[in-house]
């Protein structure tokens, strides 16, 4: 969460927020009753929003106890329902630390400075 934080605190005009273990029900919605209860229980371990509390990306760690049982299972769901709302989905594990998430969210913030402003003729 501390490196995430600080990733995006080097973007700090863009005034984006670090969320721990969100409920994926809160931020994604779902016209299909069946699907959107999949959805609804799982949770990220962090979330990256927006200024406007639109998700950016979730992230999530996996530690080396983390693929037993249906975790595949449950990531799988994750993973698409967050690939279908267009957030993006971030994993860190214990070998591959906190540097790629953070050369992302340093990519998706540079990315979103260079959208135009919005025009206000709309």
């Amino acid at each position: 969460m501390y490196a995430a934080e600080r990733a995006i605190n080097t973007a700090a005009d863009l005034n984006w927020r670090v969320m721990a273990q969100v409920s994926l029900g809160e931020v994604l919605a779902c016209p299909d009753a069946r699907a959107y209860s999949a959805i609804n229980s799982k949770r990220v371990d962090l979330l990256v929003v927006s200024r406007n509390g639109d998700p950016i990306a979730a992230i999530e760690y996996q530690g080396h106890g983390h693929y037993q049982g249906t975790a595949a299972a449950r990531d799988a769901v994750k993973k698409e329902a967050l690939r279908k709302a267009g957030v993006l989905y971030i994993e860190v594990t214990p070998d591959s630390g906190t540097e790629e998430m953070v050369r992302v969210i340093s990519r998706l913030a540079q990315a979103e400075r260079l959208k135009p402003a919005p025009s206000l003729d709309a």
